[in-house]
């Protein structure tokens, strides 16, 4: 549905966000979140070393929670750890599993690959920490070596990496969601030290209720929240760490576009409150509303950023705290677990990461490869370096004492490493010729086509040179007023590159734009006199003035033959050309306007000259470096 707003918003407005992807504002937020992360520790460790009587005291305080005669009672760290944590890692899941329906990873031969350098990526991690500890005790603390942080990884990805491509985070997110899942299974398997048998088939028992209401398309979320948290109690008292509830609740959660059906019902209920305003019909507009949305986005819109802004940097918080004195330090840079921690994530994750998406490379021919330069994948494995939550959630289970201060050390000490080799990386290959660089960061991985229904220069309406190397396709409406708002910043932008093919195809949304179909067949009729494109421009330079009489009045003033432009348009001659760009976009999934592709991958985002002209750059690039 074409959103609404003030003329010539493109900074960021509301319609701005909401036309981002949910992968665009979770990169978004996890930029933003990095600075508050690294805050939130450098106040840890300030506070242990400059009043750590305080600090041990007040994370050590004792809460219980009891319902009668029985509850769960942990200490405040304890209580940060393994319910705040639940929604971090629910967040994580949701995200894993709006890649899996919508992202990067909906075709499914390309999980092979990131779930391949993840697995790699952990496994020399672990190997290289295990050599280190060989023969000693430390060698049970091995899962702490082996977990990337996500929020912290993106968020230092965001700020001291290249500009493109967005597609190296949407890959790193992957990997680091692999090393999570691998890593909550570890926890729950490895790290459980007593197991109430009675307790973990209680548990068994609520999830699978769980997947009985998914099934059913239950949608009351309170009733997911209350089932939910049994899960996690059953699971706590079952010794298992409940943090895993989290991420499985996430990875049910499905994603998909909003649908063209789904909109036109949320305008008719809306339509319905605006002719009666009841509070009937207010809450029957508002879940229309929300039932437009799927599950998983509204769920991230909501969670996000509570997980990024106080969870993790609570966590961080209460984590983070070691004492950072001369003796202290001495001693722990010689430790097997400290060098083993920096051995693993420094060397062992970006070599790992690496091995891993060559292997793959070269054992498919080259049919899979990352979706990325080798130098960007490179970037990626020194960035996974920064293991901090659940490396963080693996020491407090794995050590205690001098060997717990002894790990986290060596986790920030890695974190700290592994951001400024990203820096070193990247700056060497931004000083590397325009075409290798864009080589070194983009590859030659071929992209998913999101575009259905491939341009058809005899029966599409196209501006600019045949053979150009750049396809814009536009799916838009002729009364949309943000169509109206892009159609200069279209024409700027051909103005500006002469190498694009600009097509336009038509997506009158009847349901809240009346004369949006009658300008369409408009449009077709002056096309039937090979004047498409100078209708076009006054259709959309008058959008406020769209009735019959009006569109007569455009034809006469480009010149055409009115008698015949009125019978076309009467017996509606161009109804069935419009059906068929209507048909094409459910095919691609586009349900508002404007919605744009370039070269037949979909545009996310804003549409201002700035956005559309970087996202040309990077498609120019991509074609240049395409064998």
């Amino acid at each position: 549905m074409a959103p609404v707003g003030p003329p010539h918003s493109f900074g960021n407005t509301d319609w701005t966000w909401r036309r981002e992807t949910p992968l665009s504002r979770f990169l978004r937020t996890e930029s933003g979140s990095a600075a508050v992360l690294l805050a939130a520790t450098v106040a840890a460790l300030v506070w242990a070393n400059v009043a750590s009587a305080s600090y041990q005291s007040l994370w050590g305080t004792e809460l219980s929670v009891r319902v009668g005669g029985s509850g769960v009672t942990m200490d405040l760290v304890g209580w940060v750890n393994s319910a705040l944590m639940t929604f971090f890692f629910f967040v994580v899941g949701l995200e894993a599993r709006r890649e899996l329906d919508v992202g990067e990873l909906r075709e499914r031969r390309r999980v092979v690959l990131p779930v391949t350098a993840g697995i790699v990526g952990m496994s020399v991690a672990v190997l290289l920490y295990l050599v280190v500890n060989a023969g000693e005790s430390s060698a049970r603390g091995w899962g702490v070596a082996m977990s990337t942080d996500t929020a912290f990884a993106l968020g230092m990805l965001a700020l001291i990496g290249p500009r493109f491509p967005e597609r190296l985070r949407a890959f790193l997110l992957t990997v680091v969601v692999i090393d999570d899942v691998v890593a909550l299974l570890v926890i729950a398997t490895v790290y459980t030290s007593r197991l109430n048998l009675a307790a973990l088939l209680v548990a068994f028992a609520l999830f699978a209720g769980i997947l009985v209401l998914s099934r059913l398309h239950v949608r009351q979320g309170v009733v997911y929240l209350v089932v939910g948290i049994a899960t996690w109690v059953a699971l706590h008292v079952s010794g298992v760490d409940p943090v895993v509830v989290g991420l499985a609740m996430g990875l049910l959660t499905y994603a998909s576009p909003a649908g063209r059906e789904d909109l036109e019902r949320a305008t008719n209920r809306f339509r319905d409150f605006r002719e009666q305003p009841t509070p009937e019909l207010a809450r029957s507009a508002r879940a229309g509303l929300q039932q437009a949305i799927s599950p998983n986005e509204r769920l991230q819109e909501a969670f996000h950023p509570w997980t990024s802004y106080v969870i993790v940097p609570m966590f961080a918080l209460a984590n983070a705290g070691i004492p950072v004195q001369g003796d202290f330090l001495s001693q722990a840079y010689r430790s097997p677990i400290t060098l083993g921690i920096i051995a693993a994530y420094v060397l062992g994750k970006p070599v790992g990461i690496l091995a891993g998406s060559w292997l793959v490379t070269r054992a498919t021919a080259g049919r899979l490869r990352p979706p990325v330069g080798w130098a960007a994948v490179a970037g990626g494995g020194t960035i996974a370096g920064i293991g901090f939550t659940v490396s963080l959630l693996i020491a407090t289970l794995a050590f205690s004492g001098r060997d717990l201060q002894q790990a986290k050390l060596g986790i920030l000490t890695a974190a700290l490493i592994a951001a400024g080799l990203t820096w070193v990386l990247f700056r060497i290959t931004s000083a590397l010729p325009p075409p290798r660089r864009a080589r070194a960061l983009l590859g030659t991985a071929e992209s998913i086509v999101d575009l259905a229904d491939e341009v058809h220069p005899d029966r599409d309406h196209v501006r600019g040179p045949s053979e150009a190397p750049i396809t814009l396709v536009e799916y838009a409406d002729f009364e949309c007023p943000y169509c109206g708002q892009a159609e200069p910043i279209v024409r700027e932008l051909l103005a500006d590159f002469g190498d694009i093919r600009y097509v336009w195809r038509h997506l009158p949304l009847r349901d809240v734009h009346p004369h949006a179909q009658f300008a369409a067949e408009a449009a077709e009729a002056a096309a039937r006199q090979g004047q498409f494109w100078a209708m076009h421009d006054l259709l959309l330079d008058h959008q406020g003035a769209l009735l019959t009489t009006d569109l007569v009045g455009y034809a006469e003033q480009i010149g055409l033959d009115v008698a015949r432009f009125t019978h076309d348009l009467h017996r509606h001659a161009g109804a069935a050309r419009v059906a068929q760009d209507v048909d094409s976009a459910d095919l691609s999934g586009v349900s508002g306007t404007p919605t744009f592709f370039l070269n037949g991958r979909r545009h996310h985002g804003a549409y201002d000259i700035e956005t559309l002209s970087n996202a040309v750059r990077l498609a120019r690039a991509k074609v240049a470096i395409t064998p």
